[in-house]
């Protein structure tokens, strides 16, 4: 609708009717016009749930449900009637359809059009949610094949595209196919949603609010009562808490789903070889000369500091949650100040070598503290691991002199035309969605800054990297990885074509330490001023707050309940106050914290 604001003319929703004014003597003023049909009254209702859930404006939500070119205003057309015959469910047994929400493990190397083809409600229609909307054609040719009316929704669509294709869905007996907005799909008959690679984080929206396709899908379902599946290579804990259970094609399938997964432990190689031990060098050799391209995939982004043992290369972890630990340098007190000016006869210093070595190692992720001896080989010499991608390129270089070799990374315009590869795990996107030629093995060159990373997801987006370059190689490919911990779950996991082994532990590892799905936690950075306002507020509320602290422009300060409910029940009521002392943003449930 178009609206008269303080002298201009604004476009909003309609949300209700029959609103009283909630204060005395206000009237409310007339509508000038109808511009645009909009999303209908189930998907109103459940962006303010999702604005409410993730403490951020339902106007964001609203713009992505509705459709971004003029549509007729007026009731919806009567949805279509069609029902189909129920497709087969390869390698499942169709008991997994009976539940109102389903997880299946489904290994990445195995073709899945089958899978939700089967997974599709017979009658009504269904939504499929895949996070990278750019390889849907060949998913979209199957359903249609299969007799189905597909309809792609995708937030990169050219406006009249995606107004058409919102006018098509809104008539029903179709499957809506797209990214994370094909979740608010107006189709009158829902019947059943499919989330695939529902811990994908393209599913979770960056700007405020920050919401999550498969919470929104579950929540959608709830309402509608339509059926969910979730679809992973690696299940979430958060999919698996939502469903209770979870489903898997027989062992023989799961394990052709799955690459061979070569472990090298970095402890027992040559110190002076650095990360291009020998064993990587033979297998990016047999790479190429079975005409394949290979793949290095190493994150230069400092996430965490490593710190080694100089004796014998064993990393220093949390004997608490298993994380890198760090130097944790405590500030004097006044008092050993003053004893240290009068010692040194001068002014204070900043940096005393002495001071710190006996300092205790503390673990960033749940605070323990531990003794600065390593233990492996009792050592107390600690080094910090560190490298970077351009320098390994180089190195690659003269490794391979036969072989092309080129840096990929977020910014790199396109996939290089060369043998080999190196780069952040951005490289993993591009490959895959190039497609040109096979590879033969992926090489993780040091893939401990991923499995002990200060993240409480770390465990689960290791086991997803991982997943992802299955994809790439396929079942015939490799996967290696250089490791000094080549023992961890998650290898253990990948090893065993067996996801469950780690999410076991990782489902206890989250109960313990109170984090989401088991807890509420929410980021909130910006403005300094209005970072210090909100966090009074909350702990006024009785909210457990930790910081704020400086972060790159402003404060930063993280929050933490025991029900994700009244997590959003305090930031309801205490974000707006705090905006109108700056700019702040709030994120819940974030998955790099």
């Amino acid at each position: 609708m178009r609206v008269p604001l303080h002298g201009r003319r604004v476009r909003g929703w309609v949300v209700a009717d029959d609103v009283e004014p909630e204060a005395a003597g206000v009237e409310l003023r007339e509508l000038l016009a109808a511009v645009s049909a909009g999303p209908p009254a189930d998907v109103l209702d459940l962006c303010a749930w999702a604005a409410w859930r993730w403490a951020g404006p339902a106007t964001a939500l609203l713009r992505s449900a509705s459709p971004p070119n003029v549509v007729a205003p007026g009731p919806a057309p009567e949805p279509q009637l069609a029902s189909f015959p129920a497709a087969p469910l390869p390698h499942l047994s169709r008991e997994v359809l009976a539940d109102p929400v389903g997880v299946v493990a489904w290994p990445p190397a195995q073709d899945r059009r089958a899978l939700v083809a089967g997974l599709l409600a017979d009658a009504g229609s269904t939504i499929v949610v895949v996070p990278e909307g750019t390889r849907l054609g060949s998913l979209v040719r199957h359903l249609e094949r299969a007799g189905r009316r597909v309809v792609v929704l995708r937030g990169d669509q050219p406006d009249a595209t995606r107004t058409v294709a919102w006018v098509a869905a809104r008539e029903g007996a179709c499957v809506a196919v797209g990214g994370r907005i094909a979740v608010l799909a107006p189709v009158p008959d829902l019947a059943a949603i499919v989330v695939l690679d529902e811990g994908d984080e393209a599913l979770k929206e960056e700007r405020v609010p920050a919401w999550h396709a498969r919470d929104v899908a579950a929540e959608r379902a709830r309402r509608a009562g339509a059926r969910l599946t979730l679809v992973g290579p690696v299940p979430t804990v958060d999919a698996c808490l939502l469903a209770g259970g979870m489903a898997r094609p027989d062992r023989g399938v799961e394990r052709r789903g799955w690459p061979r997964l070569q472990r090298i432990d970095l402890r027992d190689e040559r110190p002076d070889l650095g990360i291009l031990t020998a064993p990587l060098a033979r297998a990016l050799h047999d790479a190429l000369d079975a005409g394949a391209r290979a793949v290095c995939v190493l994150n230069r982004k400092g996430r965490a500091r490593l710190l080694a043992c100089a004796a014998c290369g064993e990393l220093v972890r949390c004997e608490t949650c298993g994380a890198a630990v760090a130097e944790y340098i405590r500030a004097p007190t006044e008092s050993e100040r003053d004893e240290r000016r009068g010692r040194q006869g001068g002014p204070d210093q900043q940096s005393d070598p002495s001071a710190n070595t006996a300092q205790p190692l503390r673990c960033p992720r749940c605070g323990a503290e531990r003794a600065r001896i390593c233990e492996r080989c009792g050592g107390t010499k600690l080094r910090v691991a560190r490298v970077g991608v351009t320098r390994v390129r180089d190195d690659l270089a003269h490794l391979l002199p036969r072989a092309t070799v080129a840096e990929v990374d977020a910014s790199t315009n396109g996939l290089p035309d060369a043998d080999v590869l190196i780069g952040t795990e951005a490289v993993l996107h591009r490959v895959r969605a190039a497609s040109d030629r096979a590879v033969g093995v992926v090489a993780f060159l040091e893939f401990d800054q991923e499995l002990l990373a200060l993240r409480y997801r770390a465990d689960e987006q290791a086991l997803a990297l991982l997943a992802r370059a299955a994809r790439v190689v396929g079942p015939e490919g490799r996967l290696l990885v250089q490791t000094r911990v080549p023992d961890h779950e998650v290898l253990e996991a990948v090893a065993a074509r067996d996801p469950d082994l780690a999410l076991t532990r990782e489902t206890d590892r989250r109960r313990a330490l109170g984090f989401p799905p088991f807890g509420g936690l929410a980021e909130v950075s910006g403005v300094t001023e209005a970072v210090e306002s909100l966090a009074a507020a909350l702990r006024a509320r009785g909210v457990q707050v930790l910081g704020p602290s400086p972060g790159r422009s402003g404060s930063r300060a993280l929050v933490r309940t025991e029900r994700v409910e009244d997590l959003c029940d305090a930031l309801a009521a205490t974000v707006s106050d705090a905006r109108r002392h700056g700019r702040i943003r709030v994120e819940v449930d974030p998955v790099r914290v």
